[in-house]
């Protein structure tokens, strides 16, 4: 499967609405000498006469959307034939280790390829221009995984940013394959130059000492490399256990990974043991975050957290609470840097849910109970701008309102009408997209100011667009 077509360099784009504006704007692009991408050079109001169509609203322009954690080696499985045999039958945490484990047996390149094309087709076409890209090392897949990520990377890198994680699912201290496990790592570590960051999974150690070797090992590498660093970190809900993020913190602090002293974040995922901390403690890690300078981010994953993170106390048969970080309370109340992320799709982990972030966006309004327009806003920020820059990839963090010298990664919905019924219900605000996200055959997305072909271009949408050598 080729990438995705882009089409000529965009010069402008006229008339079209931006985030918390009623009128409508023009968005002029600049391409630096032997730069295939653009800056956005001026955003001015929209002032053309010309007679047009009112009836149709002026589409709206955001941001594009970014995957700041998503598994590609394991995804789509259910939907490759060779593994139908490994579809859930109870759906517990243990089957889908067991599951994937038998799965990664499987594994080769061409198939990690193909179902790697398919998230990258459907992401892209979501509106998805970046993305942190998880692919396993260890004894079972050995380098597989991570040969077929490097040529992804490659072939798609005029349509997406991939960050290459080089990611240990398995023990790298414990057990029988740890060494062996370990040995892989540090070899695609001096063998693939394409690797972005480091990934480790602390709690999949069998002691909690195992568990702290594995921080610091993966502390200590990635700072030696000058790597990013991402933990997929106390993904239980049991109370009894001791949460890691105080040693996480501790092992940064201790060996001065600051803002100040390098450009590269370290990534804390699922961190489902965290929904049950007091507010004192919450603030706590907020406070040890900022007094010592750490370049910390979370990532709630809330479509394998409520499917995955189960209480081992079910009192009741009916009581089975489900856990995830609570983003927009972490970020407001707390002051943490947080975004949130795909994870997995098509696996056992996560058999539910497309790789569209705006799904996600959509799903946390009744996670967190976030109804409001301020609170749209927000969401989309979390898996847009602040996962963007969560993952390394931008110094912007937040604002979502289009400015001169910001790169053109956009994504613009437009209002065809879907219903063979004549009409098209308008999708003006950044709360409309939110609550209700448009489809894909209404997304349009640029990136680096090329439009992406769709295949679902009509007369009244492609006006807006103005192209290089026309």
């Amino acid at each position: 499967m080729p990438p995705p077509t882009l089409r000529n360099k965009l010069t402008s784009i006229k008339g079209v609405r931006l985030a918390g504006s009623p009128s409508t704007w023009n968005i002029d692009i600049h391409y630096p000498p032997d730069s295939p991408r653009g800056i956005i050079q001026s955003v001015t109001p929209h002032n053309d006469t010309t007679p047009g169509d009112d009836s149709i609203p002026a589409p709206l322009v955001l941001p594009a959307l970014t995957h700041p954690h998503i598994h590609l080696d394991k995804a789509f499985v259910h939907s490759a034939r060779q593994y139908a045999h490994l579809l859930p039958s109870t759906g517990s945490f243990q089957e889908a280790l067991s599951f994937t484990t038998e799965a990664k047996q499987q594994f080769t390149v061409p198939d990690v390829l193909q179902r790697g094309e398919w998230l990258l087709a459907e992401s892209i076409s979501n509106g998805v221009t970046a993305m942190r890209a998880f692919v396993e090392v260890d004894h079972t897949v050995k380098h597989v995984c991570l040969e077929a990520a490097t040529r992804l990377q490659n072939q798609w890198k005029d349509a997406c940013e991939i960050q290459i994680v080089c990611f240990a699912q398995d023990p790298i201290f414990s057990t029988q394959y740890g060494e062996e496990n370990m040995d892989l790592m540090q070899k695609a570590l001096e063998e693939y130059p394409q690797i972005d960051v480091i990934g480790t999974t602390p709690y999949v150690e069998t002691t909690i000492e195992a568990a702290k070797r594995n921080i610091d090992w993966a502390v200590d590498c990635a700072l030696q490399l000058d790597k990013h660093l991402d933990f997929h970190l106390d993904y239980n809900l049991d109370s009894g256990k001791e949460a890691l993020v105080w040693y996480v913190l501790h092992s940064l602090e201790q060996r001065g990974w600051t803002s100040s002293a390098t450009t590269k974040r370290v990534m804390l995922g699922h961190c489902t043991r965290h929904t049950l901390f007091t507010d004192d403690e919450w603030c706590r890690i907020s406070r040890i975050i900022h007094e010592n300078d750490l370049p910390v981010s979370f990532v709630g994953l809330p479509t394998s957290d409520l499917y995955m993170a189960a209480s081992p106390e079910q009192k009741v048969p009916h009581d089975r609470p489900r856990g995830t970080l609570r983003i927009p309370e972490m970020i407001r109340k707390h002051d943490l840097d947080a975004v949130m992320g795909v994870n997995n799709v098509g696996n056992a982990f996560t058999p539910w849910g497309p790789p569209d972030p705006l799904f996600l966006a959509c799903l946390g309004v009744g996670i967190y109970q976030a109804g409001t327009q301020d609170d749209a806003r927000l969401l989309y920020e979390c898996v847009s701008t602040r996962a963007r820059a969560a993952i390394g990839l931008s110094s912007s963090p937040s604002s979502i309102d289009l400015k001169k010298g910001q790169s053109p990664d956009l994504l613009l919905f437009h209002h065809r009408d879907l219903t063979g019924c004549g009409v098209a219900r308008p999708c003006g605000t950044v709360a409309e997209v939110v609550w209700d996200p448009p489809a894909t055959v209404n997304r349009n997305v640029v990136i680096g100011g090329r439009l992406k072909s769709s295949g679902f271009s009509c007369s009244q949408s492609e006006s807006i667009y103005h192209f290089s050598g026309e």
